[in-house]
């Protein structure tokens, strides 16, 4: 890619946003309101998976651990693909008529993410100080309350845990793309329009698209980096 498309593609980008494109701002919103809702069905599932992974002490432990850590490299067309057999038409959830809706990105960023949140959640509770967990145990504290401190002492990795799988659906595209389609003001996303301006040759609208996701993602990172300032006292 040479520099006058990178330039193009950046001067764009700007009138883009300027002049406040439809295409653009709708494929913004669209993503946005998608991989947010996605997250917080995922957290809903993933932060209680992980914790009480973390806690717990169960036959099948170490193999559930296992799944999870290993669900972290699980490709999007593989998850694509599940969810799309589970919602096709003529499938048990067919009736629910969810293949090519926002509701079936919603369900298959969901499952792409769940292992995310679960896995760094599970991993924000075992490298915790167990001084914290022995202090509230020898104080009395119920059950109820230990487990609540163990929360409260996670509570910066458990943020960064929802805002890295935030940050993974943002930019995500397989999913988006076998289960939504693509259909204009409805279930096109900034990465799906990106895959269709590029396969047309229109590379500075492409571009444009991509700086504002580039945009997007880089706010999710300077919110992570601000969870982890917290976590350590100070910022920068």
């Amino acid at each position: 890619m040479d520099d006058s498309i990178l330039l193009g593609g950046a001067a764009h980008a700007f009138r883009l946003i300027a002049s406040g494109d439809a295409r653009v701002y709708e494929a913004a919103f669209t993503s946005i309101w998608i991989s947010c809702t996605a997250t917080a069905f995922a957290s809903a599932i993933g932060l209680p998976l992980g914790f009480f992974t973390a806690i717990g002490r169960f036959k099948g432990r170490v193999l559930l651990v296992a799944i999870l850590n290993t669900l972290l490299a699980l490709p999007t067309v593989i998850v694509g693909l599940f969810v799309y057999a589970l919602i096709r038409r003529v499938s048990l959830l067919g009736p629910l008529d969810l293949l090519f809706s926002p509701g079936a990105m919603i369900v298959g960023q969901t499952f792409l993410a769940i292992p995310i949140v679960a896995a760094l959640c599970l991993t924000a509770i075992e490298t915790l100080d167990p001084a914290a967990r022995e202090t509230a145990f020898t104080l009395g504290a119920s059950r109820k309350r230990l487990l609540l401190t163990v929360a409260w002492e996670a509570r910066h990795g458990l943020l960064v845990a929802v805002a890295v799988a935030g940050g993974r659906l943002i930019g995500e595209v397989g999913v988006s793309m076998m289960l939504g389609g693509n259909i204009t003001h409805y279930t096109r996303t900034l990465t799906t329009a990106i895959a269709l301006e590029t396969s047309k040759g229109e590379f500075a609208v492409a571009m444009a698209m991509g700086l504002i996701l580039l945009a997007l993602a880089l706010g999710l990172n300077l919110l992570l980096r601000w969870i982890q300032g917290m976590r350590g006292g100070r910022l920068g």
